[in-house]
């Protein structure tokens, strides 16, 4: 048990049983018997009043004929047992009344003296006491926690306990190849001593959300066994001035003392921001603790072997002195996986987990383009939980499909009433999406088209692509564009009116094409220029702004080229839709009756034309759709402000 504690409540335990002998010897002060005089007792003798008398040394208690109770101090010396029954006798006769001898009895005094006195005396001074002393422990407490309040708050964990490794972590191999050598500096630091090598005094971890970043350095932790410090950024800096920096000096202390060791910062930016740029001027609280990372990495002793690992996904506002050789000199990305990586991380997700045989993780890991580390967790807890809510006893590939489009475009929503008029609006739209990304060769295959309502949305159409692509040319942006634009035409061609189920792919198609114009210069008019130069306020860490570098003319000749791209595309969706009519029409009536319609059942209803190629002129395969899936199409209740669609993947 803590001593503190202990002693603690030993002191309440003194102070409580003070105040409750005094409280009891208060109360029975107050309910003790009435006190007469010695000359008012001898008048009630003489009166016949008095029945009964015990006496304890000088003090008599009396016994009334109205059989009340009343004490009397008789006259004589305390400790003296005198005989006063003499004088009640007399009293009696005087009065023409008598007394009965038997009714005298005479008990032995005991001394309580000491407890009076303790009562009396000390009890007082020993509640006083405890209660100063009590106070001063408490200032005590309050002077501790001011001086702890600069100390690191980083917990540490030993390498002698359960630790996580490589082997835990898929996904990032060039990643853990890099951090190889950090582990065997750690473990084998002679081995570059004797070449005169100096392993890099930091490590960042760059990458976009849920790729793993604080579980890699746990595991550079346990493959060395060492202990690691792990503390956030934004555990440094507190209102008090110079709080951040002192906890710094203490971080190192303690790594210092616990050498070989690593040091692991999360969020970095909290703190490694840019200087000069803070609202309170160029000292403020947050650079000076900046101010002292700098020193303390850059001082440290050369057989100190104690490695800081940092992570963040803003390097772009790290400050340059955090960055350069020295400190954090070497930068190790981890970015989202390919179907490889996605592949190895459901493997360890799905570890352990009863699976059913028909389960095919590549099958999983090709409908999942685009999601990290953590969005492929969440996928198979999810195909966990909607197993167990169904009572299976194994996880199968419908609970995994399940889960993958409540993450992509949210819980189904059968409760949902629709008319069935916008029924028929939703099928066409969808059905238009789906028909022209089928017919232009560019646009990915479609993987699934329904018009079930998923969270915001009432209906999507899900176009994945057939391989990991990091390139995409100007004539994939125009067909993506026309098949963001089905819907409207669409629409338009079958009930010659549109509704608000196309605001979102409006926005969407008109941004793409903005950015083809003044981003990835794609522009026949304008060349290979970029316009538009965006500012970014580096304190707070985002976009405040675009600053216009470009003249009025510029500009009336971007939104002509935007119109232009937009009016094309509009063209070439509504050809597609012209001239394969029957089409889009037996696939509205097929959503009307079945709701949802998959890749294969789609591709029926276009199986007198030559299969679906790929970008690369390769026939699609089917059911094996990887990276960067065409965001899906929503349709939408006609309503005031129209809401975003859901993305095919956290962005």
């Amino acid at each position: 048990m803590n001593p503190r504690f202990m002693r603690n409540g030993l002191l309440m335990l003194v102070l409580v049983m003070g105040v409750s002998a005094l409280l009891y010897t208060w109360f029975a002060g107050s309910s003790a018997p009435e006190s007469v005089g010695w000359g008012t007792f001898l008048d009630r003798v003489s009166q016949g009043q008095v029945s009964k008398v015990v006496q304890k040394d000088v003090t008599l208690t009396v016994t009334g004929t109205d059989n009340k109770t009343y004490t009397v101090i008789a006259p004589g010396v305390p400790g003296v047992n005198a005989d006063y029954l003499k004088d009640i006798q007399a009293a009696a006769e005087a009065g023409g009344t008598t007394f009965d001898q038997s009714n005298y009895s005479v008990e032995r005094a005991e001394d309580n003296s000491w407890i009076g006195l303790v009562l009396t005396g000390l009890l007082p001074l020993l509640i006083i006491g405890g209660f100063i002393y009590f106070m001063m422990r408490q200032a005590q407490g309050t002077n501790n926690q001011a001086l702890s309040f600069g100390k690191s708050r980083a917990r540490m964990f030993l390498g002698n306990k359960q630790v996580v490794t490589f082997a835990d972590v898929a996904g990032v191999d060039e990643a853990k190849t890099e951090l190889q050598e950090v582990v065997e500096f750690l473990k084998f630091p002679e081995k570059f001593n004797t070449l005169g090598a100096r392993i890099p005094r930091g490590v960042l971890l760059v990458g976009p959300p849920g790729t793993g970043k604080p579980l890699l350095a746990r595991a550079v932790a346990g493959e060395a066994g060492v202990p690691f410090f792990s503390i956030s950024g934004s555990e440094f800096v507190e209102m008090f001035v110079g709080v951040g920096a002192s906890r710094v000096r203490d971080l190192f202390d303690q790594a210092k003392r616990n050498s070989p060791c690593i040091v692991f910062v999360d969020e970095i930016d909290a703190v490694g921001r840019q200087r000069g740029a803070g609202l309170g001027g160029s000292h403020d609280e947050r650079e000076q603790t900046l101010n002292q990372i700098l020193v303390e990495m850059d001082g440290f002793d050369t057989n100190t072997n104690v490695i800081v690992v940092a992570a963040t996904n803003r390097p772009d506002v790290l400050d340059p002195a955090l960055l350069r050789p020295g400190r954090f000199d070497r930068q190790v990305i981890l970015d989202r996986p390919d179907m490889k990586g996605r592949v190895a991380i459901l493997k360890v997700h799905t570890k352990g987990k009863p699976l059913d045989k028909a389960i095919s993780i590549e099958e999983i890991a090709r409908q999942s383009p685009g999601f990290s580390g953590a969005d492929l967790a969440h996928l198979v807890n999810e195909g966990a939980i909607l197993a167990a809510r169904r009572n299976r006893k194994v996880i199968g590939m419908t609970d995994f499909q399940e889960a993958l489009e409540r993450i992509v475009a949210g819980p189904e929503r059968k409760s949902r009433v629709i008319s069935d008029a916008e029924k028929l609006i939703i099928a066409y739209h969808e059905g238009g999406h789906a028909v022209v990304q089928r017919i232009l060769p560019k646009c990915d295959p479609v993987n699934k088209v329904t018009i079930i309502s998923r969270g915001m949305a009432l209906g999507y159409t899900m176009a994945l692509p057939t391989e990991d692509r990091y390139l995409q040319s100007k004539s994939e942006f125009e067909d993506k564009i026309a098949g963001l634009l089905g819907g409207n035409v669409s629409e338009r061609l079958i009930f010659g009116d549109t509704t608000t189920g196309s605001s979102n792919d409006i926005e969407k198609a008109t941004n793409l094409a903005r950015r083809m114009v003044t981003e990835f210069g794609m522009s026949d008019r304008l060349g290979p220029l970029a316009f538009g130069k965006r500012d970014e306020l580096v304190f707070l860490g985002r976009e405040i702004g675009e600053q216009r570098n470009y003249s009025d003319e510029i500009a009336k000749q971007i939104d002509e080229e935007v119109r232009a791209i937009i009016d094309r595309a509009y063209e070439r969706a509504r050809q597609v839709l012209e001239t394969h009519r029957d089409r889009l029409d037996n696939l509205a009536q097929k959503l009307i009756a079945e709701e949802t319609v998959d890749g294969e059942a789609f591709e029926s209803l276009f199986s007198d034309l030559p299969p679906k190629e790929d970008i690369h002129g390769l026939p699609a395969r089917r059911h094996l759709p990887p990276e960067e899936p065409s965001e899906p199409t929503t349709e939408r209740k006609p309503e005031g402000k129209p809401k975003s669609s859901p993305a095919p993947h956290p962005a």
